[in-house]
């Protein structure tokens, strides 16, 4: 039964290889249509859950900076129909869902002063939708699970002592070992990804080094790199500026092109 699911197990992960926008093997098990329904269920009910802005000028200027880097977005992003709504919340934050789903937290505009730097979070965001995120995090979820499942079957099999104890290291094992580190790797590309889309947007990408400063400020910064989900503020900067110099070509070309986006609040 073991080697059985193991089997099972390894042709599902071949079976949904895949390369993220820069370059990187991931694993994505579910459709494109089962993603966007978990999207649409998750979107209504945060809608339904959550009290939402009805400030006609602060969603004017949320949704003028996301329509303008939906724009530039690879063909079957920029096509589809995006919802975007403002949320009613005091935490610095903001979302984006397979199908077409983009939240934006109010207490964010306290953190992102300008355009350019909404746009270096709604860039961020977008970017896990297009390097497909949701769907290597859920995979991920099942095939930790059912790897636990297999663990836990060999152990009864086996009669092995303190089996309680060892489950509860491998659970640690996956939770730091594996979960963190690759949501730390899906936030680093989400940076790169939408320091592209902002500068080909026509936003400044310098700005989104001073919005990671302002979220420093903002934060504790008291819970180690190792066990969160986000690199540190400091970290980030560093790989924006190491990717600043072809942002801001990009952006230039943006600019000659046409594009040069005026949203104000």
């Amino acid at each position: 039964m073991k080697k059985l699911m193991l089997a099972v197990l390894a042709t599902a992960v071949l079976a949904g290889c895949k390369t993220s926008p820069t370059g990187r093997t991931q694993v994505a098990l579910y459709s494109d249509q089962e993603m966007s329904q978990m999207g649409q269920q998750s979107f209504a009910d945060m809608k339904q859950n959550q009290q939402i802005n009805n400030d006609p000028a602060v969603n004017a200027y949320v949704k003028c900076i996301a329509e303008d880097v939906i724009a530039v977005l690879p063909q079957q992003y920029a096509t589809q129909q995006w919802e975007v709504v403002v949320f009613e919340e005091d935490s610095a934050n903001a979302f984006a869902l397979p199908g077409g789903y983009i939240g934006v937290h109010t207490g964010l505009l306290q953190v992102a002063k300008n355009q350019d730097q909404l746009a270096t979070v709604i860039g961020h965001e977008v970017g896990h939708v297009i390097a497909e995120h949701s769907n290597e995090r859920v995979s991920q979820s099942s095939i930790l699970q059912t790897g636990m499942q297999v663990g836990s079957a060999a152990l009864d099999m086996g009669n092995v002592q303190y089996r309680g104890e060892i489950m509860q290291a491998l659970g640690l094992g996956a939770q730091y070992g594996v979960i963190l580190p690759f949501s730390r790797s899906h936030e680093s590309e989400a940076d790169i990804i939408g320091l592209d889309l902002m500068a080909k947007a026509g936003f400044d990408p310098q700005e989104s080094v001073t919005l990671w400063q302002n979220m420093s400020q903002a934060g504790s910064g008291e819970t180690p790199e190792f066990m969160s989900t986000h690199p540190a503020p400091g970290n980030r900067i560093k790989e924006l500026q190491a990717n600043m110099s072809e942002a801001l070509t990009e952006k230039k070309a943006a600019n000659n092109s046409g594009k040069n986006p005026q949203c104000t609040l």
